[in-house]
């Protein structure tokens, strides 16, 4: 195969076709692109990015569609090792990363610096500042272990990480004293360590992020990456998220490989068990030595042909995802919201309007009911504050999201998406009074929105579940953990691959080194 872009031709031995133009399918094509493979990634939308997409759903005002913040990714080397900076993206920090608001008291505040943040929470309260200090001094070498494992992509790939994370591991007890804290529901742990909601309620908030309910077992490690954002911070990418697919593009387009958008795939070829192609909706067939399904692993199966089967097609059907995930709601106004004892820098992070765990837990337990919550949790990012391009001189974007949205609702989402969308902004308005009269206009992406937009059955925003038994070297099952699948050469690369979903680009680049480490056996 032949890739002519900018007047200059690569050969290469190998062809490689990657199916989802999102960010972890763009990774996966740069890292095989660098090594000198053809690769060619179809992405079914106009525009490349997936779940990291920036649009102008309100004129005048670019928003993110999905995802607002990229935290894991700058945990990895992949930005330095594809110079993502030099292909033109730029992060900012958030800091302070995420705030708690309540009616009638001043914002809490979570810092990056955690002695910053003992300072701030001791003003409110001494004791829960002392209490917020000793977690910290526990859960930082545990997410220091954890995030050893992912960026390792698992403790069989890479030695000198793996000492690393058991040496922080013994730091805190052993794996049995993490398996015991990680096991247990967020909610539990969360009223185990801390006294009060005031702090309870914003850690909680950013837990739920997971689509993952403080009733859940196995949930508390999602309360415990809190550490995380102490340890390397939370970031807006300048632009909007839509700057990280198209540094990749760029960064792909020098490498040799090719982008072709508006191309709907329709079924993975296979010959004699082995991959052989690739076929488009309108007819193209593309010769592939080798596929990346970037895509939900459930829709990847469902394109091969003739169809998979067998223990491992059917361990994967068995695969769970919840019925709670995101609804986001883009505001348009005139300030910012009006926290009272608010000061400069409290609209960096994520505001999380969370008022106790009681009400968290009951909102996804009526989602999982396929009901509409009551009382809608609720949280915001500003990111116009931090990057006033997004909007008009003098206005700003309001991102609002509510993280146990039912993906199925009874009556369907045309019934309940207006009602559901001034519910969150009631509960904006109570916190910051005003906030509805600063309204310009506002545009609701429901589950259905986001399921059909990205092709994502159950509109779940990491494919599956990432519970325990669905997460790191077992996700999406222990069996198709390596990203190797029953069909020869169709490798999973998708948020429902390993180790985890999110923006992190690691299923991306862990399936591109599986399949590079393939061929070198098979030479040597």
């Amino acid at each position: 195969m032949s890739v002519c872009l900018g007047g200059s031709v690569v050969h290469a031995e190998r062809e490689v076709v990657v199916v989802g133009g999102g960010h972890n399918g763009l990774v996966a094509a740069c890292y095989l692109a660098r090594a000198g493979v053809a690769v060619t990634v179809l992405e079914a939308a106009e525009v490349a990015g997936g779940g990291s997409r920036t649009e102008e759903t309100i004129p005048g005002f670019r928003f993110d569609t999905h995802s607002a913040a990229h935290n894991i990714i700058n945990m990895t080397s992949i930005p330095e090792e594809l110079d993502l900076s030099g292909a033109g993206l730029h992060y900012v920090e958030m800091d302070p990363f995420a705030l708690g608001v309540a009616p009638g008291q001043a914002p809490l505040r979570f810092f990056r610096s955690i002695d910053a943040t003992i300072a701030a929470l001791a003003k409110d309260d001494p004791a829960e500042a002392a209490r917020y200090g000793a977690w910290m001094d526990w859960a930082v070498p545990t997410v220091d272990a954890a995030v050893g494992f992912l960026e390792a992509g698992g403790p069989r790939t890479a030695l000198p990480a793996t000492f690393a994370s058991l040496r922080a591991l013994r730091r805190i007890g052993g794996p049995t004293a993490m398996v015991a804290a990680t096991t247990a529901p967020y909610g539990s742990l969360l009223s185990s360590l801390f006294a009060t909601e005031r702090v309870r309620a914003p850690v909680a908030a950013f837990a739920a992020h997971a689509s993952v309910g403080p009733d859940a077992a196995g949930g508390a490690y999602f309360a415990i990456w809190q550490a995380a954002y102490h340890r390397f911070g939370q970031w807006h990418a300048i632009g909007g998220s839509q700057a990280l697919a198209d540094a990749l593009v760029r960064r792909l387009n020098l490498y040799g490989g090719q982008l072709v958008t508006g191309c709907s795939v329709v079924a993975i070829e296979t010959r004699a068990g082995a991959v052989s192609g690739v076929r488009s909706a309108d007819g193209v067939r593309y010769r592939a030595d080798a596929v990346l399904a970037a895509i939900h692993p459930h829709a990847a199966f469902d394109l091969v042909e003739p169809a998979p089967s067998g223990p491992v097609v059917e361990g994967l059907r068995a695969a769970h995802a919840g019925n709670a995930v995101q609804l986001v709601v883009h505001v348009a106004t005139t300030v910012l919201p009006a926290y009272p004892g608010a000061v400069a820098g409290d609209w960096n992070g994520l505001q999380s309007h969370v008022g106790t765990i009681a009400e968290l837990a009951q909102a996804f337990a009526e989602a999982q009911a396929r009901l509409v919550p009551r009382e809608p949790p609720t949280y915001a990012f500003t990111p116009s504050a931090l990057d006033p391009e997004l909007a008009p001189p003098g206005r700003h974007t309001v991102y609002l999201a509510c993280p146990c949205a039912p993906a199925t609702v009874q009556g369907g989402w045309t019934l309940h998406r207006d009602t559901f969308a001034e519910a969150m902004i009631d509960h904006m308005e109570a916190h910051a009074p005003g906030f509805r009269d600063s309204i310009i206009d506002w545009h609701v992406r429901t589950p259905e929105t986001m399921a059909s937009e990205l092709r994502l059955p159950g509109a779940h925003p990491m494919h599956l579940d990432i519970t325990m038994d669905q997460l790191g070297p077992v996700r999406p099952t222990r069996a198709l953990g390596d990203h190797h699948t029953p069909v020869a050469g169709l490798l999973l690369a998708g948020a429902g691959s390993s180790p985890t979903g999110g923006i992190s680009g690691l299923p991306g680049r862990n399936a591109a080194r599986r399949l590079l480490a393939d061929w070198r056996r098979k030479r040597s």
